[in-house]
């Protein structure tokens, strides 16, 4: 199993002054570590779970940029992207800068969005549902085309694109996440599309029943599901002992053995990376535990 950090929180003492001080140490901290990935949520307000919608939240691709500049290894996303933010090409050139500029560690996480009150904040259009999964699809279909070096005309039902031209390439072809347990359209698009989904962390049994759906798809598709990355998004702060209730969500701490318990069970059921929020992950001495549990978790 391969573990990433997803850091959804930046009201950190003395902010904003501290926050670029404090998030590349926690970028260079998760390196160091050995964790697989780093990602970022891409929102414009803090999202309810985490806190109010005034509390500090950074650019999603901006930051990206900055944890490349900080680190070496360590493969960099979004998690993820809601389809309405950008324009499919700016979208494709942006994370293809990340890709070159980092040397080939770029991901593409992409959903079809639902946070509409920072649509309506800040004067984005907020198209209803069905609409923003046609979005998505078309999407998909145009960073693909930009990817393989196409640029031919794309003319679809919402995008328009006369010359998809993207140079440089990327280093690595970005690697496509899809978000979201959504049974009809996103494991769907996911089958067709993905190299990995990302399930919330919704218990053994809905994450099971989610990744039984993504298999139907692949199978309707002739795909091979072991084709597509299946990952977890859970959080949970991580102390030497244990048991402790930890700020701002008064989340309950695991040991490096709990932890180990929770990623073997979700190993169980199928997910071959899961992706840590940790309340902690400023604390001293975490990501020594980390990188404690990131080696153990790596025979499951």
């Amino acid at each position: 199993m391969r573990l990433g950090l997803q850091v959804p929180y930046w009201s950190w003492p003395d902010a904003p002054a501290s926050i670029g001080p404090t998030f590349a140490r926690i970028a260079r901290d998760a390196e160091q570590a050995g964790m697989a990935s780093l990602w970022v949520m891409d929102h414009f307000f803090q999202i309810p779970e985490i806190g109010p919608p005034d509390a500090e939240m950074l650019e999603a691709y901006t930051t990206l940029g900055f944890a490349a500049g900080v680190t070496s290894r360590i493969e960099l996303g979004a998690m993820v992207t809601g389809v309405s933010y950008r324009h499919p090409g700016i979208l494709a050139k942006t994370v293809t800068t990340l890709d070159v500029l980092s040397g080939g560690r770029a991901w593409l996480g992409i959903g079809a969005g639902w946070y509409e009150q920072e649509h309506r904040g800040l004067g984005v259009r907020f198209p209803l549902v069905a609409e923003r999964f046609e979005l998505l699809e078309e999407t998909l279909q145009i960073v693909r085309q930009m990817w393989d070096g196409d640029d031919r005309e794309y003319a679809g039902t919402h995008f328009h694109l006369e010359r998809p031209l993207s140079s440089p390439p990327p280093v690595r072809r970005p690697p496509v996440l899809i978000g979201g347990g959504g049974e009809r359209k996103t494991l769907r698009l996911a089958a067709q599309y993905a190299d990995a989904c990302n399930i919330f962390d919704l218990g053994a049994d809905l994450i099971r029943r989610k990744f039984e759906v993504l298999a139907g798809h692949c199978a309707d598709l002739g795909r091979d599901p072991r084709e597509i990355r299946h990952t977890v998004l859970t959080r949970f702060p991580l102390t030497r002992t244990g048991g402790q209730t930890v700020p701002p969500l008064g989340e309950t701490a695991l040991s490096v053995a709990q932890a180990l318990d929770r990623l073997g069970g979700l190993a169980e059921i199928g997910a071959d990376t899961v992706i840590l929020g940790m309340a902690n992950d400023t604390d001293p001495g975490v990501f020594d535990l980390v990188a404690e549990l990131v080696e153990q978790a790596a025979d499951l």
